[in-house]
């Protein structure tokens, strides 16, 4: 076997990391060429006479908003049941179903506290 030609590991890195660095400037290189060569972008057509101005869509009255009703719709209350039933328990467990109290800024205040130490 031959003798290594440099046993200085400073030397060794600046080599390895020219030719890595080399490779990614190459590959940079091939996927630009291929995005200026790419076979598969439409062809701009060349415009013979210029198209017609479309007509103006009719204009169309907005639906009223349909009313917010307060409360759970029977659809809510079936898909909550179907997640309950998919997780084992029986129609009996569901007792009652209410909106949860949406306090995140306040909650995440209280984490914060408890999470300090002094």
């Amino acid at each position: 076997m031959s003798q290594p030609v440099t046993t200085n590991p400073f030397i060794i890195m600046l080599i390895n990391m020219t030719v890595v660095f080399l490779v990614l400037i190459a590959l940079g290189l091939v996927i630009n060429l291929i995005h200026y060569v790419d076979p598969t972008k439409p062809k701009a057509k060349k415009e013979e006479a210029p198209a017609p101005a479309p007509a103006p869509a009719p204009v169309v009255k907005a639906a009223p908003e349909p009313v917010k009703e307060e409360g759970l719709t029977p659809e809510v209350v079936a898909v909550i049941a179907a997640a309950v039933a998919s997780l084992g328990y029986g129609p009996g467990a569901v007792k009652a179903i209410r909106p949860i109290e949406r306090n995140g800024w306040k909650q995440s205040g209280r984490t914060m506290g408890m999470d300090r130490s002094v």
